[in-house]
C-alpha cells in the first residue's frame, strides 16, 4: 500500500515572499465571494469539503492550520485547498516529514500553474535531489499519467515521485 498527498505549493526564495504571495492570492477575494462559495461546498456531500470548512470555518482570519500549511485557497476553491507556504528550505523539509509519515506520492499545483510548476522545479528539486529532466522509459513512454499530469522525475528513483498538473488551454 502506499500513501500520496494532494497540496498546493507557494515557495519562494524567502518566507516573507510566500506569506506575501499566500496573502496576495486571496487579496482581492471579497467576504461576499467566500460566503458565496461556502455556501455552494456546504451542499456537497463530501467529508473531504467538510474537514476543509472546519479547517478556516470560511474565515481569513486563522489560515494557517500548522507550521506551513495555509488554508487559503480553500475558501473560495472546491478539493483542495491547502498549500504548502514557505521558502525552499522549509518546504523541502515539509516533504521530508511527510515522507517519514509514509507519504510517496506528492501531488502539487499552484497559482499561476506554470509558474508555480518552473519556482517549485527550479528551487525544490535541487534540495531533494530531483532532476527535473523527464524521464522515457522505452519508445512507447508518455510524460504524461493515466488523468493528465506531467510526471516528472529523475533517472535514479528519486526521494520521492512528483507530479505536476498540466494546464489544458
Amino acid at each position: 500500500m502506499r500513501f500520496g498527498i494532494r497540496l498546493h505549493v507557494i515557495v519562494r526564495e524567502t518566507e516573507e515572499e510566500a506569506w506575501r504571495d499566500a496573502e496576495t492570492l486571496i487579496s482581492r477575494v471579497d467576504d461576499a465571494t467566500i460566503a458565496r462559495a461556502q455556501q455552494v461546498f456546504a451542499r456537497m456531500d463530501s467529508h473531504g469539503q467538510s474537514r476543509m470548512k472546519a479547517l478556516h470555518n470560511g474565515s481569513r482570519e486563522s489560515l494557517e492550520i500548522s507550521p506551513t500549511l495555509w488554508a487559503g485557497v480553500g475558501l473560495v476553491r472546491g478539493g483542495a485547498g491547502t498549500a504548502l507556504v514557505g521558502d525552499t528550505d522549509t518546504v523541502a523539509e515539509r516533504m521530508r516529514e511527510y515522507e517519514e509519515l509514509g507519504i510517496d506520492t506528492f501531488i502539487f499545483s499552484g497559482y499561476p500553474h506554470l509558474e508555480e510548476a518552473y519556482r517549485f522545479a527550479e528551487l525544490v528539486f535541487p534540495k531533494l535531489g530531483v532532476n527535473s529532466q523527464p524521464v522515457t522509459v522505452g519508445p512507447s513512454a508518455s510524460p504524461f499519467g493515466p488523468f493528465g499530469g506531467e510526471i516528472i522525475a529523475s533517472a535514479e528513483r528519486p526521494p520521492f515521485e512528483t507530479r505536476r498538473e498540466r494546464v489544458a488551454g
